[in-house]
This record gives C-alpha cells, sequence and structure tokens, in this order.
C-alpha cells in the first residue's frame, strides 16, 4: 500500500490500509488514519495528524510551516478529520503561538485544486472551497459552508455555517450564518435557501430567518436594533440562534 518511492520518517505513524503513492514524502512528527490515500508527489509534514479515509491528491503540501513572519519553528499543529478530499496542489499550514497553536479542520470536507488553508484557520464539517480559494490566518469557518472559486478571505474573518459566497468574492468581514454574498468586498443576497431545503430545514424555520434578514439589512435597522428583533425570533427557533449567535461573536463587523 506504500509506493517504495515513497519517502517514510522511520517516528510517522501510519495506520492500516493507508495507500501512499510514489515520490511523497511523510515526515517526522505525522499521524495518519486509516483508509486514508495519498496520492504522488505529496508533501506531509508534521506535528500533522490526519485522520480517517481522507484522500490526498497529488502535489499538496499539507502541515507545512507557516507563512507568518512572526513564526519561529515552535512545535505548531495541524489536525485534519476524517473523509475530507483534498484536490491537487493544495496547501495546508501548521498553526502558531500567537493563537493556539493549532490549524483545524473538520471532517467531510471537499478543498478543490490550488485552495489554501493557512496557520490558525478552524473549519468545520461539510464545506466546500472551490478552485483557487485562499482562507488567510486565524479564520473560523463553520458547518456546511460554500466558498466560490477564487474567493478571498481575509485573516480574523468569521464565517458562519451554512453561508455562501460567489466566485471571485474578497472577504473583509464577517458573514453571518446562512447568508449568500458576492462581490469586493461581498455584500448580502439573502439566505441560503435552496442549501437550507437540501438539508431538511423546517419551512418555518426558513420563513423566520427571511424575518431576521429583513430586520438585518431592509429595514434601515442599526445593528443593535437589528438584534432586538432578531433575538425575540430567536427565542423560537434554534435555527434562528445560530444566526443570532454569529452575530453576537463577530469581532470584525458583518457585511452589510
Amino acid at each position: 500500500m506504500i509506493d517504495p518511492r515513497a519517502v517514510i520518517d522511520p517516528s510517522a505513524i501510519i495506520a492500516d490500509g493507508v495507500e501512499i503513492g510514489p515520490w511523497s514524502m511523510v515526515g517526522p512528527g505525522v499521524e495518519i488514519g486509516e483508509g486514508t490515500v495519498i496520492g504522488p508527489h505529496v508533501i506531509v509534514k508534521g506535528p500533522t495528524k490526519i485522520g480517517k479515509n481522507n484522500k490526498i491528491f497529488q502535489f499538496s503540501s499539507i502541515g507545512e510551516e507557516c507563512q507568518d513572519k512572526k513564526y519561529a519553528d515552535e512545535p505548531t499543529e495541524l489536525i485534519i478529520g476524517d473523509n475530507n478530499i483534498i484536490r491537487e496542489a493544495c496547501t495546508f499550514h501548521r498553526g502558531t503561538t500567537q493563537d493556539k497553536g493549532i490549524t483545524q479542520v473538520g471532517s467531510n470536507n471537499l478543498f478543490m485544486i490550488n485552495t489554501h488553508i493557512a496557520h490558525d484557520v478552524v473549519m468545520g464539517d461539510n464545506c466546500i472551497m472551490a478552485n483557487d480559494t485562499n482562507v488567510a490566518g486565524h479564520v473560523h469557518i463553520g458547518d456546511y459552508v460554500i466558498l466560490g472559486g477564487a474567493t478571498q478571505v481575509h485573516q480574523f474573518c468569521k464565517i458562519g455555517s451554512h453561508s455562501m459566497s460567489g466566485a471571485g468574492s474578497v472577504v473583509l468581514k464577517d458573514i453571518p450564518a446562512y447568508i449568500i454574498c458576492n462581490g469586493y468586498p461581498v455584500e448580502p443576497h439573502g439566505i441560503n435557501i435552496e442549501g437550507l431545503k437540501r438539508r431538511g430545514f423546517e419551512k418555518a424555520s426558513i420563513q423566520l430567518l427571511r424575518k431576521a434578514y429583513k430586520a438585518l439589512y431592509r429595514q434601515t435597522l442599526t445593528l443593535e436594533e437589528a438584534l432586538v428583533e432578531i433575538r425575540v425570533l430567536a427565542e423560537q427557533d434554534d435555527v434562528v440562534k445560530v444566526l443570532l449567535e454569529s452575530l453576537e461573536q463577530s469581532t470584525r463587523g458583518i457585511i452589510r
């Protein structure tokens, strides 16, 4: 299952059923879970933990030290969950001691060609990053997020669950949960209704999200005034609570 032309450090922990292609390199401090497939010409450096049943395509660089000038060779970490697909030429960097020292990627995500996960990023599950998307340092991404091709995300931004950006978007502020956005810089264009329907959200929950969106973007209210109305809606449905939490946890300000 491990091609003889691959270079594997003796200290690397490789589970049963792992496949590693020719001319790939796995360095010290790397752990790879059962069923993961690493294609040819892939570099994996540690400390890095990769879970089960991931598939990493050729020319990807996983667990390299970050592009932060403050980084001084500290033993920071990259953690990747299960069932992720990492396509050609993707780059995932380890964290920094200026944050928690960990870059963390969840499970069941799709990273298309030439996407970048910078230091200290925290990403949830079931996300899609389309080709040439770049996520800068310290960004937090929720679950079921879709970032269109060539989306560029500024450092320290937060992207709420079930949100979606269009191709070529530039994200300079936080994106609340459930919001569709597009542009440079991004502007909101409604609730991700089709995505929520596909994921089985109840019609009543979607209607409450519509009301919350109207308060946030259509009624010329200040954010503080909109939050008053959204808190009332959140008392009726936990789905709206996710939106409320993404608003209350914003540190860079939200897109408006």
